[in-house]
Order: structure tokens, then sequence, then C-alpha cells
């Protein structure tokens, strides 16, 4: 007779659960070799762009109204988020997180920044290097052109939000990311961890905030097209405000928020 599993092995994690689960990893990821942390974060990009490769093909030339065409987009990018969490790689929004770990000073703020400072720049070579892959490709030229034509639309939109709008999207963007990794955390296996990241990230997408590395592939593809409005100058216009509102977004209205109802200690114990 063998023994039965135990009563909680596939229970979700509690939220008080999550939260030390979650610092746990953020003391890891702090002190992740700086080849490693690199080396994952390249993927990390890679992984976003392949999601928004594949968001923009079903989103062109299809004739479903405007909020289900957005819908079906967001459940194709949230092939990238899946691909960093069950594949594992380094992602710049999601490692706003680490900020629990700071909080509870089990890091110090030179590792949280040495931390994002790494992941930052891995995330944009593989973001940019996959941007140049599939515009070298001729991917872009399925339905004769469609899907460049969509791309280019994407990359010239985004360079036109004033700097107000941008940071606000990447505030609410990646509100919604940070919850999609912390849900993962509630779950055992794969098939939970996929379904906790389709429904926050289809939302950001469907409702068009903005995600910095996402734009890492967006913005220089629409160079590469030539699309209207896209220069060095416009992109940094675009990346500097999200990635303002993403830290915001990520490290106070997630992290610090669970950090304070389940992490807090009270004074008298500090």
């Amino acid at each position: 007779m063998t023994d039965a599993p135990p009563h909680n092995a596939y229970d979700a994690h509690s939220p008080r659960e999550i939260a030390a689960l979650v610092e746990g990893v953020g003391v890891a990821k702090a002190r992740l070799p700086v080849l490693d942390t690199l080396a994952l974060a390249v993927l990390a990009g890679a992984f976003i762009a392949f999601g928004a490769m594949f968001a923009t093909l079903v989103t062109t030339g299809n004739d479903l109204g405007f909020g289900v065409n957005r819908l079906i987009g967001g459940v194709a990018f949230s092939l990238g988020l899946i691909l960093v969490v069950v594949g594992g790689a380094e992602l710049f929004t999601g490692n706003n997180l680490i900020v629990m770990a700071w909080a509870d000073r089990k890091i110090t703020v030179r590792q949280l920044l040495r931390n994002w400072g790494l992941v930052f720049a891995g995330n944009f070579a593989g973001a940019v290097g996959a941007a140049v892959l599939v515009y070298l490709s001729g991917v872009l030229q399925l339905g004769e052109g469609a899907v460049a034509d969509s791309a280019s639309r994407i990359a010239s939109a985004k360079v036109a939000l004033p700097f107000a709008d941008a940071f606000f999207r990447g505030v609410l963007c990646n509100a919604l990311v940070c919850l999609a990794v912390w849900l993962c955390f509630a779950a055992h296996t794969v098939s939970g961890k996929i379904l906790a990241i389709i429904f926050p990230i289809s939302a950001f997408v469907a409702l068009g905030f903005e995600h910095s590395i996402a734009n890492m592939y967006f913005i220089p593809l629409g160079w590469l097209l030539d699309a209207d409005g896209v220069t060095l100058a416009s992109f940094l216009g675009n990346l500097v405000p999200v990635t303002l509102g993403n830290i915001v977004g990520g490290s106070v209205f997630v992290a610090l928020v669970y950090w304070m109802i389940y992490l807090r200690r009270p004074v008298s114990d500090a």
C-alpha cells in the first residue's frame, strides 16, 4: 500500500506563502552570477519578442471586431511570459518583485540595482536581436506584406504616445505582469502556471498598456521597416517613461503593497 499524497499537494499556495516564496526567489536572483544573469536576460528578451511576433501575426488581417481582435493578440502575446516562467529566464519587469527582498533587508540597494541593470541590458540585447532576425527572415512578408504593415503601425503608435500616457500605461502594464508572476507562485503544475499567466497578460495587451521589454522589439523592428515617426529619439521618448512606469507598477503597486501586508514586521520586532 502506497502512502497517500499530502493533503495540500495540489492546493494553491496562500498569498502569505507566495510572499515568502517571492522574497526567497528575489534573494537568489540578486545573488546570481553576472554571466548567468546576462544569459538568462538575453533569453527573456527573445522570449518576449516571440510573443510579440505571434501577437502581430494573429491580429493581422481579420475582421473579428476591435475587442476580440485585441483579446486574441493578448492570448498570443502570453507566449512570451510562459516561456520566461516555465522555460526559466530573467525578465526586468517581473524582477521588479525583487523589491520585496530589499524591503525586508535581505538584499542591498546595490544588489537590487545590479540585477535590474544587468537584466535590462540583457533583455534589450535579446529583444533587439530577435527584431533583426525576424526582419532578415522574410517572415514579415507573410500575407503579401500585411504583417510588416501591422508591425509598422504598432511601432508608429507607440512612439506617438505622450510622455504621461506612456508612463501610466507602463504602470498599469507591470502591475498586471507582476500579478501574473505572483499568481504563478500559487501553482504547483505547468498547466496551472500557464493558466495564471494568460488572463493578466491578455488583459494588459488588449487594454493597450505598455511593456518596456516588448517595446524593445516592436520599436526597433519599426525602425528597420522605416515606420513613420520611428527614430532613436522617439524610441527613447517611449522607453524612458514606459520603463519608469513599469518600475512603479511592479515595485510599488505589487511588491511593496504585498510586502506591507504579509512580510512587514512590527516596529517593536524590527
